[in-house]
């Protein structure tokens, strides 16, 4: 071979190394199964579906934001908060409200009204990120769908998770 042979082939195993684009998320193989998994879940459904929203606190405070999605669109918001009281250890509920149609987005608590495609999105583009300074989770425990998604800042001690913990996700 000669020397223009060499290089010729040269260049192309550089080419090819430096078309390679690394991912920038974390989990990458287990979202693109989950994402399809969603597609094939919204197409069975017509995109009309209830989604559940859950988030605990380690002083005793929880809440769940349901979100009631019809032909892709929020049609319905739930919230619920409750606390456990001391000394009695009683778990008493804090506030609880529907939001229709109509009246979307008039209470400040609650999860935002989102759709599933809106929560993929927010995955792959925020969540899911490859990060230096923190650690990334994907779960998808709803028949192969997201359960939980997000990160944990590295030396965060309380209540630090950025992200969502989806305990239902159902047609209607």
């Amino acid at each position: 071979m000669n020397r223009n042979h060499y290089l010729l082939i040269i260049l192309l195993i550089a080419s090819m190394l430096t078309s390679c684009k690394k991912s920038d998320i974390e989990y990458e193989n287990d979202f693109d199964k989950s994402f399809k998994t969603w597609q094939a879940f919204k197409t069975s459904s017509n995109n009309s579906y209830r989604y559940k929203v859950y988030f605990a606190s380690w002083v005793g405070y929880s809440h769940e934001t349901t979100i009631t999605v019809k032909d892709g669109k929020v049609v319905e918001r739930a919230f619920i908060a409750k606390s456990i009281e001391r000394p009695s250890n009683q778990i008493v509920v804090r506030e609880e409200w529907v939001e229709d149609a109509k009246t979307l987005n008039t209470h400040q608590n609650g999860d935002a009204t989102l759709t599933l495609d809106d929560l993929y999105h927010k995955a792959k583009t925020e969540w899911l990120l490859k990060r230096k300074d923190a650690d990334v989770s994907l779960e998808t425990k709803n028949n192969g769908m997201i359960s939980s998604c997000g990160f944990v800042p590295h030396n965060c001690a309380d209540d630090c998770f950025s992200g969502i913990s989806i305990t239902l996700i159902e047609a209607i």
